[in-house]
């Protein structure tokens, strides 16, 4: 008598099709590229006029020329701060400043609710007192 060959039991296969996911994925990108161009980012914004040149980074601790909501004037060198000042005043004494430490840069302090103009003008006053740098000081998020 011959016996049956031995039952082998079949294993369930453990493998994922991925390839409807490809083909997702595909779609997916094809749409995402014809879209983005379409997308405009912007918008209108009517720009304060002001003649200025690009601005440098520097490494030194700064002088910081500050402008409050009361539109008065700061400036702060090092530990010493001097104000309420008039803009002509901060332009001689930044000059004076950058006479006797030319590599300082200025950093230009404005409150959030002064309005762009305002530190603008801070900026090109600064600029035209002879400093080379000019930076603006921000708070992080919290």
């Amino acid at each position: 008598m011959q016996q049956p060959p031995p039952r082998t039991r079949r294993r369930p296969v453990a493998e994922i099709n991925v390839v409807p996911y490809i083909d997702v994925m595909l779609v997916l990108l094809i749409i995402f590229m014809v879209t983005a161009p379409l997308i405009t980012q912007g918008v209108n914004v009517d720009l304060p006029k002001a003649q200025a040149n690009p601005l440098a980074e520097d490494s030194k601790p700064p002088i910081v020329a500050s402008v409050t909501i009361d539109y008065e004037y700061f400036l702060t060198v090092g530990s010493e701060k001097q104000g309420p000042l008039l803009p002509q005043e901060i332009a001689t004494l930044v000059a004076a400043y950058m006479q006797a430490q030319p590599e300082s840069p200025v950093m230009v302090e404005g409150d959030g609710r002064v309005d762009y103009n305002t530190v603008v003008q801070l900026m090109v006053l600064l600029q035209k007192a002879g400093v080379p740098s000019v930076g603006l000081m921000t708070d992080t998020p919290e």
